[in-house]
């Protein structure tokens, strides 16, 4: 079905509604004209009005609501691709998104972040709990691995870790440019109030945490550069850039690159100095 130029969610909404299979949802088949669902059997499972569902495929419907248009998307049966763009039709932007506790990454990103030989990458959570990471950021940032799960967690070793600290240029505006990126990631995560015991146990690890936290400043975690006064290697800068992981908003991707070709052979150093040594 062609997507009407006039009125782009109800051709959406009507392809969507010809493609499904009745008997899929305990509907009867006989005496069906056309294909899919009808129009008040889409209402009906959306719990709206048979008259306005009419009127929003005819354009005349107005504006759904988030909520509207969430009961429609479960009613259609659309993936999440498919929900994103029935909001960006309706709305003209994607939908809010919802935190989801994540405690794992997928093989294939792992094979992402295992193919980044010289650049530190790590994975984490809406809470910045750190999921996966790759042997150079074994090797320079954290052995993430010797750590149980419940520390492996950003704020806490920037806080609460001397050795993490001691080695962090200019750490003080490093913790509070982190500490406002992790206020803004919640919030866009809609996990404030989920990370809410998070905050206070870091307020009470950390008075300094407390303080930054209670100053309110948001930022973008970005792109930036980040120094180092690493104990084996010496001076070392990394730039780093942050993406968000297709079909999983809750889990941030966060490469460390060097930033000059002197800091990549101090990174191969470290790298190389993890290897096990010959038999």
């Amino acid at each position: 079905m062609s997507m009407s130029p006039d009125n782009p969610l109800g051709s959406y909404l009507k392809d969507r509604r010809a493609k499904l299979d009745p008997a899929a949802f305990g509907i009867p088949t006989t005496r069906r004209r056309t294909p899919g669902l009808r129009r008040e059997e889409v209402a009906l499972r959306a719990n709206v009005s048979a008259t306005w569902y009419t009127w929003l495929e005819q354009g005349r419907g107005g504006a759904p609501s988030n909520e509207v248009l969430n009961r429609l998307a479960t009613a259609l049966a659309l993936t999440a691709v498919e929900r994103e763009h029935l909001f960006l039709l309706a709305q003209n932007r994607p939908p809010e998104v919802v935190y989801q506790s994540s405690d794992a990454i997928t093989p294939q990103l792992q094979r992402v972040l295992d193919s980044l030989e010289f650049s530190p990458a790590i994975v984490k959570t809406a809470q910045w709990d750190i999921v996966g990471w790759n042997a150079a950021a074994a090797a320079v940032l954290t052995d993430y691995g010797t750590l149980p799960p419940e520390r492996r967690n950003v704020l806490k070793l920037l806080f609460a870790s001397d050795r993490v600290r001691s080695k962090t240029r200019h750490w003080e505006a490093h913790a509070r440019f982190a500490v406002a990126a992790f206020r803004a990631d919640t919030a866009r995560l809609g996990a404030t109030d989920r990370v809410k015991g998070f905050v206070d146990e870091l307020m009470a690890l950390s008075p300094e945490f407390e303080t930054i936290w209670n100053d309110y400043d948001l930022q973008s975690y970005g792109e930036g550069s980040k120094q180092f006064a690493h104990p084996l290697v010496g001076e070392l800068t990394l730039e780093y850039s942050s993406f968000a992981v297709d079909g999983r908003p809750e889990l941030g991707l966060i490469i460390y690159t060097p930033a000059t070709s002197a800091d990549r052979e101090r990174v191969g150093m470290l790298i190389e100095a993890r290897r096990p040594a010959s038999p």
